[in-house]
């Protein structure tokens, strides 16, 4: 029997949730008004951080698993951030209190200082429509 090997690490699909946020965050910072775009960049990133806490949660499993108590106890010290956020860009987006939002997205940003966007390589298909999609989900 052979060895299964995943292409798709946690550490890899957070760094690519992280890459997707930083660019969407840069894409709403040169928005003048809330559009139908700006609702769903900031869907999108709220499914970002979802995926991320779910990345986390898989990491801190695996490494309870082998007894590093100490190692995933500070690995969950490091993004106990992403839930808050998370939490307050919902709100923001269910009460449509979009005037609060730059603010969130301000305190976020020292958690994707590191990530460098020398050009955007996310595409408009990857959002589009992510604002009624969270607000349908939401609903159920």
């Amino acid at each position: 029997m052979s060895r299964v090997i995943a292409t798709r690490s946690p550490g890899k699909i957070r760094n690519q949730h992280r890459r997707t946020i930083a660019e969407a965050v840069r894409r709403l910072s040169q928005k003048a008004q809330i559009d139908q775009e700006s609702k769903d960049l900031a869907a999108l990133i709220v499914f970002c951080l979802q995926g991320m806490s779910d990345t986390v949660d898989q990491t801190i499993e695996a490494w309870e698993k082998r007894d590093y108590w100490l190692k995933a106890e500070r690995f969950r010290e490091e993004w106990r951030w992403i839930d808050p956020v998370t939490d307050q860009l919902s709100t923001i987006i269910h009460q449509g209190q979009w005037e609060e939002l730059p603010a969130v997205l301000a305190s976020m940003m020292p958690h994707f200082s590191d990530v460098k966007i020398r050009k955007m390589t996310r595409k408009s298909s990857l959002w589009q429509g992510a604002f009624d999609k969270f607000m349908g989900a939401s609903e159920s």
